[in-house]
Formats: structure tokens, C-alpha cells, sequence
């Protein structure tokens, strides 16, 4: 009995590992925003009600779940990872927010039509690889980007937002 139990847990154990690994693949490790990062965010967004922010690669749900606290916008947290998926929607549950929707998905599936602004953190050669092109044929015009630490490789950054050398900077852009 104590065998097929172990086996089990192997297998769940595997499977967090897997999945830990293809997140780090499609677009960066998990690597939470710092929390004395998310008003600076937030400020960026400069959300306004009714707007719909975009958590890509969502983690924790920390930044998506700070700015529908913070602002009259909904927000969707897009996580491919399901246990930090599963973290995220017990967040949820515990926070009685129903200005969030988690989706248990590869970001590079989900439709961003209708995102008026989209964070994320990634790794400049994923980035460059895959997503700005998503961005580019996605994003209605007038939508913003924000990029934690890292800046996209061709692009202009309408603001960069780093207040002290120890500070991470984020990078704001605008769909043209």
C-alpha cells in the first residue's frame, strides 16, 4: 500500500516539475513581482473603469489581483503552471474578487483583443521569439504593455519607469 502511495506522489511531484519547466520554456520562471513594485504598476496601467488588464504568465496572481484591488478594471491572470493556477484561484476564492478571471492556459492561446493593457515577465529571447509578434497582431491600438525588467528588443518604451539604481525597471509601451 505504502508503495502505490509513493508512486503516486511521485507522479503529482513529476507533474508540478513538468510543468514548472514548460513555463520557464514559453516564457520565463516564476519570479514574482516585488510587492513595493506593484503601485509603481499600477501607475503605469493607469486603469480606468470598465478596461480589462492582462496578467500574462500571472504566477502567484499577485499583480492582476493588486490592480482589480487598486482600480475600477477586471483583470484576467493567464498561468500555464497549474499549481501556481490552482494558488491563484484559491486567492480568489479567499478574496471574494469577481473582477478576476483565471485561465489554467497557455498564454500564447489565449486571445488579447480585448486587453486594454497586458503585463508580463519574460525573458528578452522569448520575448523577442514569440510574443511581441503576439502583441503586435493582437492588441487593438491604444492598448499598453508594461514589462517587468526586462525591455523589448526593437521596440520604444514610452516611459521606463526606475525611481533608484537598486529599483527593477518597467518598462510602458503603447500599441501604435
Amino acid at each position: 500500500m505504502i508503495n502505490i502511495w509513493l508512486f503516486l506522489f511521485s507522479i503529482f511531484v513529476g507533474l508540478i516539475l513538468l510543468t514548472l519547466a514548460w513555463s520557464s520554456i514559453s516564457l520565463a520562471p516564476f519570479v514574482p513581482a516585488r510587492k513595493k513594485d506593484l503601485q509603481r504598476i499600477l501607475r503605469l496601467a493607469d486603469l480606468e473603469a470598465g478596461q480589462n488588464f492582462y496578467e500574462l504568465g500571472c504566477g502567484d496572481g499577485r499583480v492582476v489581483i493588486y490592480m482589480t484591488k487598486n482600480s475600477a478594471a477586471k483583470g484576467v491572470g493567464v498561468e500555464i503552471t497549474w499549481p501556481l493556477w490552482l494558488i491563484c484561484e484559491l486567492k480568489k476564492i479567499f478574496s471574494r474578487n469577481k473582477k478576476i478571471n483565471f485561465k489554467f492556459k497557455d498564454l500564447f492561446r489565449e486571445n488579447l483583443s480585448a486587453a486594454d493593457v497586458v503585463y508580463f515577465f519574460g525573458m528578452p529571447h522569448s520575448v523577442k521569439s514569440k510574443l511581441q509578434l503576439k502583441l503586435k497582431n493582437e492588441l487593438k491600438v491604444g492598448a499598453k504593455v508594461i514589462s517587468y525588467s526586462f525591455a523589448l528588443p526593437g521596440w520604444q518604451p514610452i516611459k521606463v519607469d526606475r525611481p533608484g539604481e537598486e529599483d527593477v525597471p518597467i518598462y510602458l509601451y503603447m500599441i501604435k
